[in-house]
C-alpha cells in the first residue's frame, strides 16, 4: 500500500498560471479556488490596494480576514493600468498565462486597453473568465454587480423568511462563493477545451442555479413558493425545533424512509395524515406542532440521541464557537490554521492530489519583487512569468 500525500506531494492545478484583476469576493473567490489547488495566482492590485483590504473584522496586523482569507495562497504585486508601462507589463504576463480573472463592469476591460480578442490572438489559450452582476450583455448589463440585487432577483429572497415576514436576504456572502465556484469550475473546464476563450459567469444565473425545479414548477404548475421559515414544500415536517434546554434541532424527512421513522418516533406513526408526501404536506401545520412538542420535551441532547438511534437526520443548530469545538470538523480538518489565523479548508478532498492551504492574503504588493525581471523577459523572447517565490 502506498503512503499517502504529503505537504511536498505536487498539488493538481500546478503550472496553470493565473492572473487575477478581479476585487472585492466572486472574482477573488474563483481565483482562489483555483489557488488552493496550487495554480500560480498572480493577484494585481491598484495603487492603494483592494477594497476588501479595508472591510471588516482585521486580525493582529492589521489586515482584514476577508482579505486573508478570499486572496490567501495567491501572489500579491500593484499595478497602474492607467499608467503604459504597467500596462504593457500586465499584457506580457497574459501573454503566456492560462487564465485571466475580472470583474469589472462590462466594457470596462476594454477600456483598458485589454480587448478580449485581442488577448486570445496573442494568447490563443488564454481563458478569460468575466464575473459580473448580469451577464456581459441583456439590459441589465450595466447594473452594478452585488450579490444582494441577485438575492432579490433570482426568487431567493421572495421565498426565505417567516410566512407573515418580510422577505429576507442571506446574512453571508452566498452569492459570491456559488459565483466564484461556478467561475472556478467554469475556467478548469475551459482551459480542459483547449481553446482560447471567454467564460460568462454572473451572479444572478449563479444564483438562480440553487432553485431547484422552481422555475419549472411555476410554468407548469404555476406554482410559486411562499415563504415557509424554515420548511420547504415537498419535505414536512422540515426545520429547526427548540429543546427544553434552549438549544435547538434542525430536522429533515425528505425521504419516505426516514419520514416514517420520524413519524413513528413522536407518536404519529399510525396517523393516516402523515403517511404519505402528499398527506405530510396537506398537514403541515399539525405536523409541525407535534414535532415541535416532541423535541421540547427533551433536552437537544436527548433529542439528537434518539434521532440517532432511529437513523433519522436531525443535527443541532450550532454557532461558529460551537463549529469549531465540534469533533467531527476537529477530526476532518475542516479549519486550519495557517499564518496564526483559523480558516475554512480546501472545499474538496483529493485522496492523491490534495489542495492546501499555504498562506494567507499577503500584504499590498508584497510580491512586486517578482516581477523585476519581466520587461527585460519580454525583450529578450524569454518566459515572462515570473518564479513562483518559495514559500511552506
Amino acid at each position: 500500500m502506498s503512503a499517502g500525500p504529503t505537504p511536498d506531494t505536487p498539488m493538481p492545478l500546478e503550472g496553470l498560471r493565473v492572473v487575477d484583476l478581479s476585487s472585492v469576493f466572486a472574482g477573488p473567490h474563483c481565483a482562489r479556488y483555483l489557488a488552493d489547488f496550487g495554480a500560480d495566482v498572480i493577484k494585481v492590485e491598484r495603487p492603494g490596494g483592494d477594497t476588501v483590504r479595508n472591510m471588516g473584522w482585521r486580525d493582529s496586523d492589521g489586515g482584514t480576514l476577508w482579505w486573508r482569507l478570499v486572496n490567501r495562497n495567491k501572489r500579491c504585486v500593484t499595478l497602474d493600468l492607467k499608467a503604459s508601462d504597467d500596462l504593457a507589463l500586465l499584457q506580457r504576463l497574459l501573454a503566456v498565462a492560462d487564465v485571466l480573472v475580472e470583474n469589472f463592469r462590462p466594457g470596462k476591460l476594454e477600456a483598458l486597453g485589454l480587448v478580449p480578442d485581442e488577448l486570445i490572438e496573442a494568447n490563443p489559450k488564454l481563458v478569460i473568465v468575466r464575473l459580473t452582476g448580469f451577464g456581459q450583455d441583456g439590459p441589465y448589463r450595466d447594473r452594478p454587480g452585488f450579490a444582494t440585487l441577485a438575492e432579490a432577483m433570482s426568487g431567493f429572497a421572495s421565498m426565505n423568511g417567516e410566512a407573515d415576514g418580510a422577505p429576507l436576504l442571506p446574512p453571508v456572502a452566498l452569492t459570491d462563493e456559488i459565483a466564484g465556484l461556478a467561475g472556478a469550475f467554469a475556467a478548469l473546464a475551459a482551459v480542459r477545451s483547449g481553446v482560447g476563450q471567454v467564460v460568462d459567469v454572473n451572479l444572478l444565473e449563479s444564483m438562480s442555479q440553487v432553485m431547484g425545479p422552481l422555475m419549472t414548477a411555476w410554468h407548469t404548475e404555476g406554482y410559486l413558493q411562499p415563504r415557509l421559515g424554515s420548511g420547504i414544500p415537498y419535505s414536512v415536517p422540515r426545520g429547526t425545533y427548540q429543546a427544553s434546554d434552549g438549544g435547538w434541532l434542525a430536522v429533515s424527512t425528505s425521504s419516505d424512509s426516514v419520514a416514517a421513522r420520524v413519524m413513528a418516533m413522536i407518536g404519529v406513526g399510525d396517523d393516516e395524515r402523515f403517511t404519505t408526501f402528499e398527506g405530510r404536506m396537506a398537514h403541515r401545520a399539525e405536523l409541525d406542532t407535534a414535532m415541535a412538542e416532541w423535541v421540547c420535551q427533551r433536552t437537544l441532547a436527548e433529542a439528537v440521541a434518539a434521532f440517532d438511534e432511529a437513523q433519522a437526520a436531525a443535527a443541532p443548530v450550532l454557532d461558529m464557537s460551537q463549529l469549531s469545538d465540534d469533533p467531527h470538523a476537529t477530526a476532518r480538518g475542516v479549519f486550519v490554521e495557517v499564518d496564526g489565523l483559523v480558516q475554512q479548508n480546501v472545499v474538496a478532498r483529493l485522496s492523491a492530489t490534495p489542495g492546501r492551504v499555504r498562506w494567507t492574503g499577503r500584504p499590498e504588493g508584497a510580491d512586486n519583487a517578482c516581477l523585476a525581471g519581466v520587461e527585460d523577459a519580454g525583450r529578450s523572447g524569454a518566459d515572462p512569468w515570473p518564479e513562483p517565490s518559495m514559500r511552506s
